[in-house]
């Protein structure tokens, strides 16, 4: 196909005339910065009656159209600067709001339970003006532990735990009693619904949420051990085989009303727990707790 002079002609004159202007003008078509209008508008001055006036008028159109644009463009920069202050100043009020709910949320635990401890203690006093002095007195409606995972499930667990890991390092009683508390998350409810069981399996699961890890194969085995020793006639343990082949799974089964009672809270704001390592009473509200080095 034949090449088309014509157009490359006129092409070529096109940019020689643009850079002819610019170079009269003084302006440098390489430049990517915004032109300065003012002076521009000096150069037109300095031109006027030298140059052809409809060229002065051309020129000086189009520096108003340049100053209208910067003007848009210094604009649209105020408002996305505008934007991005609102913007962040959303995430922050966001995250401050998110942070005082939660700070709201725990006054209002802790201003729960100090008013239930000293509706408690009130109670307690009353209960029986001839025993004021004996700790083990409840209040009217609270019903006594039936074991000692029901009684140390029941109080204020940052007490318990104190009791069992910072005092006498018996961390597995501990999370024994914690793993207990989270039937619901953990444990199989019968389809029956009259009461729930855990496997060893489920045991494992529960210490890896309690523990933030997987715990070590002896960890579980003593935990168990744990439950079955503190669970009292609450826990009772069984075997389930599915069929012939299979190995039989062992079960600590509870009942419905006893799996419900480990989350009541009942003690809590009661002093059950002051020197209440060694307490070991018969029908009141501490059960017969055992001693163990674990």
């Amino acid at each position: 196909m034949p090449r088309n002079t014509d157009a490359d002609d006129n092409e070529t004159e096109s940019t020689a005339t643009d850079e002819q202007l610019a170079a009269q003008l003084g302006m440098d078509l390489g430049d990517e910065a915004m032109p300065d209008t003012e002076a521009l508008q000096e150069l037109v001055t300095q031109l006027e009656g030298e140059t052809d006036p409809i060229m002065s008028r051309v020129l000086e159109g189009l520096i108003g159209t340049i100053d209208q644009l910067q003007d848009r463009v210094e604009e649209l920069e105020a408002q996305q600067e505008q934007t991005h202050d609102v913007a962040t100043t959303a995430v922050g009020n966001a995250a401050e709001a998110e942070s005082r709910l939660d700070d709201v949320e725990e006054q209002q635990e802790e201003t729960h339970e100090i008013a239930k401890s000293a509706i408690a203690k009130a109670q307690q006093l009353e209960a029986d003006p001839d025993q004021q002095e004996d700790a083990e007195t409840l209040p009217e409606g609270i019903e006594p532990s039936s074991s000692p995972l029901d009684f140390f499930a029941n109080c204020r667990q940052a007490k318990v735990k104190t009791m069992f890991v910072e005092r006498s390092n018996r961390q597995n009683t501990y999370r024994a009693i914690s793993v207990a508390k989270r039937w619901p998350e953990f444990a199989t409810e019968r389809t029956d619904g009259s009461g729930v069981f855990f496997t060893k399996a489920d045991v494992e699961t529960a210490l890896t949420a309690e523990l933030g890890k997987e715990p070590h194969r002896q960890t579980v085995k003593r935990v168990w051990e744990k439950l079955i020793e503190i669970g009292g006639d609450d826990l009772v343990e069984k075997t389930r085989q599915v069929g012939r082949e299979q190995t039989q799974t062992e079960l600590l089964a509870m009942d419905a009303e006893t799996a419900e009672g480990l989350v009541e809270k009942r003690y809590v704001g009661l002093d059950l727990l002051e020197n209440g390592d060694r307490k070991a009473t018969t029908g009141g509200v501490t059960p017969v707790v055992v001693e163990s080095s674990g």
